[in-house]
């Protein structure tokens, strides 16, 4: 009995390879418990404690376990041992991640938008009439179609003076002069023609978009030539982006390189431009899909939302003070998602598209405006093709004529300010300049929230000013005086 019961225990013994992992994994629960009595741990004490028997066998996770309970957290143990802020406090919540709190937001914006549509179907139906995708009266809107269709002759002029210039038959000068009358002519042409044919609003804003948009290439191609032309004469090179196939002036004066030009997602013309290697398909398809889908949001918004009570409104500065205010901020969560899908819709699934098309690289159409601090940053960053226009064909060349730097931002504002009026005041048939002035008052709020970032340095103050005055007060706002403006024009003229 007493050799079958050494030899029992001789098998029950645990061998040097299982001793040797129990004691390794001890290790490491010790080294993690971060207990002051570490050191006192030895090789030994890690042994005995891992050839615990109970019933004739070694349970390896419970030494491991009771090693824990035996190391870390003591009641000895400091619990407080640095400085630390509460995450809401004022000087730790900009370093904290609110990815919870946004998730949150977006639960309980979806929920409450869910039923509020519910109710407002229950209580008015569905609004959206089967005129507004498309009706007869677009059909007298057929003289627009023609005239977008006749833009394109602008370039091809703009091309045939930069054709000439190469071959010295006209001066500068006159190259100069020809580019400002063809300029022109083409931003006054679709005015004259909207004018003429009383179209509906919308059409007169795609043309005018268009004919816009066709301006700004116009003088970016002008201006771009001439500059090469002047590098070229002081026998300078223009200076290319990195691994490019650099075309070189005048080898870019070809009917190739315009037509790339007048398609590409860009306002800005260079000789060359950043190139995909291959076009997705099925992702142009996905993208497609999205814009369709979002257009429909929009439609939905202002055929349900926007129209019935922009059409229950009075004239806003006419009338009732408190009922003006009240009709403004009912109005504008719907126009602000309006925007947002407007944003989304152009400058993110449409130039994309395009981008994706024409093979065009440089797809930054946009920075993180909503974060932006000042308006300054948000007019910096909201639409970038415009913005590097401004920055490329107004703002510097002012600077180097001796222009102050506030004086080439009011220039910089006057243009857009300008362009917004023609967008909107010609197809709506009037010039009450209200887009002109929203434009024009953001330069008093850009100093204003400069001054308050600078003040301030770490609240998002501007940020707060820009989405109150911009997108809650003063979208809605401009609505409202064009609607009641357009219908007052549309009554007397009865």
């Amino acid at each position: 009995m007493e050799t079958e019961n050494n030899n029992n225990n001789n098998n029950e013994t645990t061998s040097p390879a299982e001793g040797e992992g129990i004691r390794k994994r001890s290790n490491i629960n010790i080294a993690r418990s971060e207990s002051c009595s570490s050191s006192s741990i030895t090789a030994d004490d890690s042994n005995n404690g891992n050839k615990k028997e109970t019933n004739g066998t070694i349970d390896s996770s419970q030494n491991v376990s009771s090693h824990n309970v035996r190391y870390s957290f003591r009641a000895s143990y400091p619990t407080h041992r640095k400085l630390k802020e509460s995450p809401l406090s004022s000087d730790a919540i900009f370093k904290q991640s609110h990815a919870g709190l946004f998730n949150l937001c977006i639960v309980v914006l979806i929920a409450v938008n869910s039923r509020l549509i519910i109710e407002n179907l229950m209580k008015y139906g569905l609004l959206i009439q089967t005129g507004f995708w498309f009706s007869s009266k677009n059909l007298r809107d057929w003289p627009l179609l023609m005239c977008g269709l006749t833009l394109p002759f602008f370039p091809l002029c703009a091309f045939l003076v930069e054709k000439a210039a190469v071959r010295n038959c006209i001066s500068e000068w006159s190259i100069i002069f020809l580019h400002i009358i063809i300029s022109t002519a083409e931003i006054f042409y679709p005015i004259y023609v909207i004018e003429r044919c009383h179209s509906a609003v919308l059409s007169g804003v795609a043309l005018m978009l268009y004919a816009s948009t066709i301006w700004l290439k116009l003088v970016s191609y002008a201006h771009t030539n001439h500059d090469l032309r002047m590098l070229t004469k002081a026998g300078e090179k223009a200076e290319a982006f990195v691994d490019s196939s650099i075309v070189e002036y005048p080898s870019n004066i070809n009917l190739k390189n315009l037509t790339h030009f007048m398609v590409a997602p860009t306002l800005c013309y260079q000789t060359s431009y950043p190139r995909t290697t291959h076009i997705r398909k099925g992702w142009v398809l996905r993208q497609l899909g999205k814009l369709v889908i979002f257009t429909g949001v929009m439609g939905f918004i202002v055929e349900q939302y926007m129209n019935p009570t922009i059409k229950n409104s009075q004239h806003p500065l006419k009338g009732n003070f408190l009922y003006a205010v009240e009709r403004v901020l009912k109005l504008s969560i719907p126009t602000l998602y309006v925007w947002l899908c407007m944003f989304y819709c152009f400058f993110h699934l449409w130039l994309n598209i395009v981008a994706e098309l024409v093979r065009f690289g440089d797809r930054e159409f946009y920075k993180d405006w909503w974060n932006a601090k000042t308006v300054e940053e948000y007019w910096r960053m909201w639409n970038m093709p415009v913005h590097k226009w401004m920055v490329r064909h107004i703002y510097f060349p002012s600077l180097r004529r001796g222009v102050p730097k506030s004086a080439a931002l009011v220039i910089a504002f006057l243009v857009s300010a300008v362009f917004h009026e023609l967008c909107i005041g010609v197809p709506c048939h009037m010039l009450r300049a209200w887009a002109f002035m929203g434009i024009m008052v953001q330069i008093p709020l850009v100093v204003l929230t400069n001054y308050l970032q600078n003040k301030f340095q770490n609240i998002m103050v501007g940020n707060i000013i820009f989405w109150l005055f911009f997108s809650i007060l003063g979208q809605p706002m401009c609505v409202l005086l064009y609607y009641h403006d357009v219908i007052n024009q549309g009554e007397r003229k009865k």
